[in-house]
């Protein structure tokens, strides 16, 4: 099982904070997981429609999204923050 963990408006709309979710065998990299999640219902979707300005990280760590997930035990989905 994996802690998948929403974040600001992905929370929002998928309307959960976290779920722990068994990812198929399929889902290698952070696209694959990210094109996983909009297959599970229409919430999921919305909140990942433009899924190039989505955010992940594995394990607190950044990742693009050609990224092998790997064990990752916790991943965090989030969009774009700004800072200053």
């Amino acid at each position: 099982m994996t802690r998948l963990v929403y974040f600001a408006w992905v929370r929002e709309r998928i309307g959960k904070s976290e779920e722990d979710i068994a990812l198929p065998s399929s889902v290698v990299t952070v696209a694959d997981l990210l094109g996983h999640l909009k297959t599970l219902g229409e919430e999921y979707e919305t909140a990942l429609q433009y899924e190039n300005v989505i955010r992940v990280a594995l394990d607190q760590e950044h990742a693009e999204h050609d990224e092998p997930i790997g064990n990752a035990r916790e991943i965090g989905i989030f969009p774009p923050m700004t800072g200053g």
